[in-house]
């Protein structure tokens, strides 16, 4: 997919230690509301390092709330999620953030910040005591992400002054800027138009990070995902990889409608469709 991307962006991979990366070990981990209602069942996975999870399921089957768990935004009510071994709730937030990084649907809404300043933002976790000062690590890491995702040229700019696609691109670069070794990503091709969702799609296999995603295109999953997790009204109905969970009879029952596998012409590759 490399073909596909603008020929501004930088698309040479950053060769990675093998512990530049993480394995993810979730285990029985479920979340309910403060008022007792259950949203996501136990739900349980391990994700190996350097493989891309694709979280897919119909609206409402609690794949943003499993993320929330994953980036320690939500303390799972049962089990707990682990990062390398190690419980993320029984270690320092700061801590934790230098390891987990989550690029989400909702964007800032201070536009009056600069691309580079909200790339720096990235930073925030390395840094030491109140607010911290930026090293020329900082400064040489941040250039890194900025010049990883074509942005230099935007340097300057305000947030809201960009495209939806080079605002996502903005974003991806804060969280590269955090050194993550677990990059989790809330429906990453969500309001962009084709050229963009591959552009996103194409830097998602490339980047040398493991990789949790939700996605709502089952076919654009299938394509980019090592494994797949489906969810259905807050339950786990298979996890592994795309072609042993995307069955006919899964996919029809998760999301209420008729499935079928069929091939596309010229190109032979496997393509599903949806009926009512």
């Amino acid at each position: 997919m490399r073909d596909v991307l603008d020929p501004q962006i930088e698309t040479e991979v950053l060769v990675s230690p093998p512990d530049a990366v993480a394995n993810l070990t979730v285990e029985h981990a479920s979340w309910q509301t403060p008022r007792g209602k259950m949203i996501l069942k136990p739900v349980t996975f391990d994700l190996a390092v350097g493989r891309v999870l694709g979280v897919v399921g119909p609206n409402g089957a609690g794949k943003s709330t499993l993320l929330r768990l994953l980036y320690r935004y939500h303390r799972p009510s049962t089990g707990r999620v682990s990062v390398d071994g190690s419980d993320i709730w029984a270690r320092d937030a700061r801590d934790v953030a230098k390891s987990v990084a989550a690029v989400l649907q909702e964007q800032p809404t201070d536009f009056a910040l600069t691309v580079r300043e909200i790339v720096a933002l990235g930073r925030t976790p390395h840094r030491g005591g109140f607010g911290g000062t930026s090293g020329a690590r900082d400064v040489e890491i941040i250039e890194q992400a900025l010049s990883r995702l074509g942005l230099l040229e935007f340097v300057d700019r305000h947030l809201g002054t960009l495209s939806g696609g080079e605002r996502q691109r903005v974003m991806v670069a804060r969280a590269l800027a955090q050194e993550p070794r677990l990059l989790i990503l809330d429906e990453p091709t969500n309001h962009l138009d084709i050229r963009n969702q591959l552009e996103v799609l194409a830097l998602i296999r490339d980047l040398p990070l493991t990789i949790v995603t939700s996605l709502h295109d089952l076919n654009m999953a299938a394509e980019v995902c090592d494994d797949v997790l489906l969810l259905q009204a807050g339950q786990s109905l298979g996890f592994g990889p795309p072609k042993a969970v995307f069955t006919e009879a899964t996919i029809s029952d998760a999301f209420s409608v008729i499935a079928r596998q069929e091939r596309l012409s010229p190109s032979d590759a496997k393509h599903l469709t949806f009926h009512l």
